[in-house]
Order: C-alpha cells, then structure tokens, then sequence
C-alpha cells in the first residue's frame, strides 16, 4: 500500500499550464483527469510519477518506498528486436529493479554497500519473482493469438495486437498507484471490458490508479473522483462521487455561477439606476429654480426658495447613498463562458444512389481471410461497423474504397462519390510542413487569415498552425483532417475510430456534427458512447472475417 500527495504543484513548461494543485491519491481511489488537449493531464501524471518535476510545490510518496508506475498511451521498444516478455519486464517495472538489485548485489560483494534487502524487497513488491510465470497467463487473458508467445518481437505485431500487450502489462502490474494515460485507446469491446474489471480489482486491493482517458463510459464504471484542469483558468477543481457525478457537478455549479453573476448585475443595475434618476431629478429642479431666478431677477420667497434648495439637496445625498450601496455590494465575477468547438462536415452534391457496392469479394492475406461480402451502401445509409481488433473492420474499409483488390468477387464505387476519410494513421499533413502551408497548398484562393478561422474552429489556433507537422500530436492531426471536410465538403464520411485521442469537448461536438451531417456514413468505432449518440439505419459486424448485418 502507498499514497501520493501533492500540495501546491504547478505543472507545465515554459507557461504555467495549473497551479494550485492539492491532491491526495490513496489506496482505493480512481481519479480520472479530464480537460482539453494540451490543458497538462499527461504532465500531472509524468510529475505524480515521478517522472517530470513539478514547477512549483512538493509531490511526496507514502512511504518513501511506495512504486508508482506510469504506462503511457505510446509501446515504445527498447529495440527492434524487443521481445514481448522482455517490453512486459519493462514496462511493470521489473526490469529496472532487476537492474538496480543486481547492482546492489555487486556492490555488497565488494562491501560498498548496503541496499541490496531494499532493492529486493522492490524487485519483489513488483512482482519480480514469478513474472515469467504470469505472462503467458496474462497474455491469453487479453485474448492474443496463440501464435504470438512472449518470445514474439514487439515490431510483428498489429496496432491492436500492441493494444493487447499493454493491456497484458497492466495486469501484470504490481504497482501501488497506477498513472495510465490513454488506456482505453485502440482497445475492442473486449478489451475495454477487461480493463475496467482490472481497475476495479486495483481498487480493492487497495491501491490507487490516476487516469486520463476520454472513453465516458469507461471512466463512469471505474472513478471514483474526477480532476478537472480549466486550461483557461489555469486551475483544477476535484469532484467527488465519479463521472457521472462530476457532470451533474458541473453543470449545477456552472448554472449557480451564472445566477449569482445575474442576481449582482440585477441589483448593481437596479441601484445605479435609480441612482441615476435621482440625480437627474435633482439636477433637473437646481435648473428649473435657476431659470425662475433667471426670469424674476429677484426671488421675494426666500422660504420657497430654501425648501427647493432643501429638496434638491436631499434628492442628490439620496443619489450618493444609491451609489455607496452598489459599491458595497460583494462583487461576482462573470464567469467565463464555455467556448465550444465548432465542428461541421460541409456536405458535397448528393451522389448517385449506389454509394458502394460489394458482391461475392474475398480478400486473403497470409493466413488472414475475410469474406466472400455481400453488402450494398446506398445514399444517406449510415452504417456503423463494430468487431474485436483484427478482425478485419479496417481491411472491409479499405475493400470498399478500392484500396484492396479482392481474390474474387467485385467491389464497385458509386458515381458522384466524395469520400472523405479520417484513418488511424491520422496523417492529414507530415514532415516539416505546417498545417497553414499545407491548406494554402490545397486551397490556392484563401488567404492565411481564411485558413487560420476555419483551424481555429477546430481547436487549432496560435502557434498550433505553424509548428512543423511531425510535431503534432495525434489529435492535432484528427482535428486538422475534420477541419478539412468542412473545407472540401464530402457525401460519403468514413471515420475509423475517430474518437481516439481526442478530448472529451472535442467528442462532444464531433457527435453534434455527425447529427447533423446529412450524407452517407461508416462509422468504426469501440466508443460505447459514440455508438449509443450517433443515429445509424444498420449496424455490420465483423469477426473471424466473416462479415454480418445486423439492425441499428
């Protein structure tokens, strides 16, 4: 058992992304981190860890020997012959404290040392001692092929068989407290479905995990608080009771926020308002008595005279007091209004009627096989397509756009077609070319202020656009290629999992723009949510290679 405890941490680089931060993680907490992209969650996680440090404030473990472990949305590789069992040594921490033991042990030898039982007693607590024995057990447990043994090398394998492995990690994890940043990406619905019951086993046993994912329903089955990052306000406020709980939270907060500001502004106005009567009343009477002076020359009624002057005087200290009383009131901050994405998918003319047609294809590679597919994609048909990882969703994709030749059978593009599609490699733009000089290049006639108001739509402003493009990450590419459909306009949209790596409010609002987007749809995709929002007329599965349709 361990706890992290960070008091007055400020996280990010050369700008202060949050500061203020005050937060306990201890054994039976999941705490799930949501904001904006770039809003810091990916570096709080590196500073809980121990992996970056905190620009201001302390990050403490209790006690000192408590591990932590931060496993990253990237599987990096040592090397190209990296092999599984030696990538899983490595990222459950084993590896290093094998390292550190050794050396431990060659410097008692020597008798320059002392902390060898320490380093034991780590190499031990992350599970060390039997790890070898647990990975093929591990392995089977997230449903890799049977073909893939711990001695497999890492670089053989597929973006969803590298989802795999690392969910395998996780499980083999000793840590105290966990940091997982993106877990949920490129996981299946069996996938997703392990991960929570991993989470909620930590839970229990106790320790803790922090968590960054954008995947709603996942973080309402497993958190128990939810910290949020205001990139804006440069704050982070903790909610209790999960996610569920932080959005009603929210949303109530927000709303009395916006009530308290009104009810101020009400009573301010209403105060200098008839502040302002009075006055003009009051100067209004000093006028009319000067002009009847004015006219008289002389004023006989000195009495009427002091009364008027006694009445204009009582009006103008009635005016002050008004005036001292909207000054007294506590001052309520407007509070920032929320600024939304403006997602939209510009529609191209309507295609013919056949948008795709497959009949009989079979498609054969090594010893994958898919087919023979029948299936018929007419206009305005929106379609979602679901199945585990490798089972051939992206390749039925790539089938239907003529990217892949079929053994047998045709595959027939409809005319008028104007497919616009958003992949997982999520290049729109590479090398050093910037996003700017690449809509530029597409787009001879706009200008650069045209092409910075249609990125800055989509969540890429300043100096977003004009970084080299091999630095951006993988949502700034996502949003970069959205941001060209409504540019260019399309009638048919295919999207492979297009929630991945982006945030929260950026989900939110690319579900409004698939509402309302009114062509033909393929929709691949394992977010719960995203599949529950978005309106489809049918549903195609995908598994084993066979393909099956199934009602929406």
């Amino acid at each position: 058992m361990g706890s992290v405890i960070a008091t007055g941490v400020a996280i990010g680089g050369p700008v202060v992304l949050a500061d203020g931060i005050n937060i306990s993680v201890t054994p039976g907490r999941v705490i799930g981190l949501v904001g904006q992209n770039g809003a810091g969650k990916t570096t709080l996680l590196r500073v809980l860890a121990g992996i970056a440090p905190p620009l201001e404030g302390v990050v403490q473990r209790s006690p000192a020997t408590a591990t932590v472990g931060f496993l990253d949305q990237q599987l990096d590789v040592a090397s190209d012959h990296e092999t599984i069992a030696q990538w899983l040594a490595r990222r459950t921490g084993v590896a290093d404290a094998a390292a550190q033991m050794e050396a431990s042990a060659i410097a008692l030898a020597d008798g320059n040392g002392d902390s060898y039982s320490d380093d034991l007693e780590r190499w031990l607590a992350l599970g060390g001692a039997d790890l070898d024995d647990r990975i093929p057990a591990a392995l089977a447990d997230v449903g890799l092929d049977a073909s893939k043994s711990a001695d497999t090398v890492v670089t053989e394998l597929s973006g969803g068989q590298r989802a795999r492995v690392g969910l395998a990690a996780l499980l083999l994890a000793r840590f105290d407290i966990f940091c997982l940043d993106e877990p949920t990406n490129d996981l299946d619905l069996a996938g997703l479905a392990r991960l929570e019951k991993f989470v909620l086993e930590v839970r229990s046993r106790p320790a803790a995990v922090v968590v960054v994912s954008h995947d709603r329903a996942f973080l309402d089955a497993v958190t128990t608080d939810v910290l949020e990052i205001d990139s804006n306000e440069h704050s982070v406020a903790l909610f209790g009771g999960g996610f569920s709980a932080f959005l009603h939270e929210r949303e109530v907060a927000r709303r009395h926020a916006r009530e308290a500001f009104e009810d101020y502004t009400e009573r301010r106005d209403d105060l200098l308002g008839r502040a302002k009567a009075t006055r003009e009343w009051a100067d209004k009477g000093v006028r009319k008595t000067r002009a009847e002076l004015k006219k008289k020359g002389t004023d006989p009624d000195k009495i009427g005279r002091k009364t008027k002057a006694d009445a204009t005087e009582k009006q103008a200290s009635k005016a002050s007091r008004l005036e001292k009383s909207a000054e007294r009131l506590t001052e309520v901050v407007e509070p920032r209004k929320v600024w939304n994405l403006e997602y939209r998918i510009g529609a191209a003319a309507r295609s013919g009627t056949e948008v795709v047609s497959v009949r009989g294809a079979v498609v054969r590679r090594g010893s994958f096989f898919l087919g023979p597919v029948d299936l018929d994609v007419v206009a305005g048909d929106r379609i979602a397509i679901t199945g585990p990882n490798g089972a051939g969703k992206s390749t039925l994709l790539n089938l239907m756009l003529g990217r892949i030749q079929p053994e047998s059978g045709i595959v027939r593009l409809g005319s008028g077609v104007v497919v616009g599609e958003l992949d997982q490699a999520r290049v729109p733009v590479d090398g050093d070319a910037t996003i700017v000089d690449a809509f530029l290049g597409w787009y001879p006639g706009s200008t650069i202020a045209d092409v910075r108001t249609l990125l800055a739509k989509f969540g890429l402003a300043g100096d977003d656009v004009v970084r080299p493009a091999r630095l951006l990450s993988p949502g700034e590419r996502t949003r970069a290629t959205l941001a060209r459909f409504q540019h260019e306009g399309v009638n048919l949209l295919v999207l492979d999992e297009p929630t991945n790596h982006l945030d929260l409010p950026a989900i939110e609002q690319l579900e409004a723009a698939l509402a309302a987007y009114v062509g033909t749809l393929l929709l691949v995709s394992h977010d719960r949510r995203l599949l529950e929002t978005v309106l489809v007329t049918r549903r195609v599965h995908v598994e084993a290679g066979v393909v099956s349709t199934l009602l929406a």
